[in-house]
């Protein structure tokens, strides 16, 4: 199984435009024979930091904009993860459509969504491809313990990540370590691939309409079951990776690590939880 990521720059507003990239980026992976590959948070829509724009922009499963994208990428082997900002009746969501020959598999909406206009995902769905089966996770999603766990109990062996980061200049470095030192966690814990998939931001942002100025650098990356980056992107630039994988099987306990430990502690992390309110 060979699995992938785009890191692109987006555009905010230009469906079209961030469209052909999509394009473009599963013609190249069918040329090196990517299984599943992986595209940045909002990429469609752009991620703006602004909700009336946010919904300007975004659109249904169901709308023609959807039906564009099936269409445009009806023709091509690869299956795909993007991220767009979905409406859905009234609500907002920041969402990962799973795609394969014209056909939505599915989607995964953002389950620790800090923008204030976003609604908070509660389902975490798996998906198999050729045998193999995975999961999505948006950004930092990936910072917490749950999300990833959710997926691992339901067999997935890979879990994609589609982030969209620009940072300021005075966090860059903490946030640099601390996002490798989630997702490496999230790998071990689980036994899991872990697929870091950034964007990157080649020139002014015009997704903050807050004055701070900000870098988007890149730093895609897949974390193997031990802990191990086995592939990164380069920095400040547009770049394609991806890699070939042997999904393990935890078997810690009979029955693996993320589960034995749900349910040996699982009732008493609930009472102190309880306790602590």
């Amino acid at each position: 199984m060979r699995i992938g990521h785009c890191q692109l720059d987006s555009q905010l507003g230009d469906f079209t435009g961030n469209l052909a990239k999509v394009v473009q980026g599963l013609e190249r992976a069918d040329r090196d024979r990517i299984d599943i590959l992986c595209f940045p948070e909002c990429f469609l829509t752009g991620y703006p930091d602004n909700g009336d724009i946010a919904r300007r922009d975004a659109f249904a499963i169901d709308s023609p904009s959807m039906m564009q994208v099936l269409d445009r990428t009806s023709g091509f082997e690869a299956m795909f993860i993007v991220g767009f900002n979905e409406l859905r009746g009234d609500d907002l969501y920041n969402t990962a459509a799973v795609i394969h020959k014209g056909h939505l598999l599915g989607r995964y909406s953002k389950c620790a969504a800090y923008m204030p206009f976003h609604k908070q995902g509660r389902d975490f769905p798996v998906f198999q491809h050729k045998g193999l089966t995975f999961g999505v996770v948006i950004c930092a999603d990936g910072g917490y313990i749950e999300p990833a766990r959710l997926l691992a109990l339901q067999g997935a062996q890979v879990i994609f990540a589609p982030h969209f980061n620009y940072i300021s200049k005075e966090g860059l470095i903490s946030h640099f370590m601390k996002v490798r030192a989630d997702h490496i966690a999230r790998a071990v814990e689980n036994s899991v691939y872990f697929v870091r998939g950034n964007n990157v931001s080649l020139g002014p942002e015009e997704c903050m309409t807050d004055p701070h100025r900000g870098v988007g650098y890149g730093d895609s990356y897949i974390v193997d079951p031990y802990g191990e980056i086995v592939v990164r992107s380069r920095r400040h630039q547009e770049d394609l990776i991806f890699i070939d994988i042997e999904p393990v099987t935890d078997k810690a306990w009979g029955i693996g690590r993320s589960l034995w430990s749900a349910r040996e502690f699982g009732e008493q992390l609930l009472a102190i939880s309880k306790a602590a309110k």
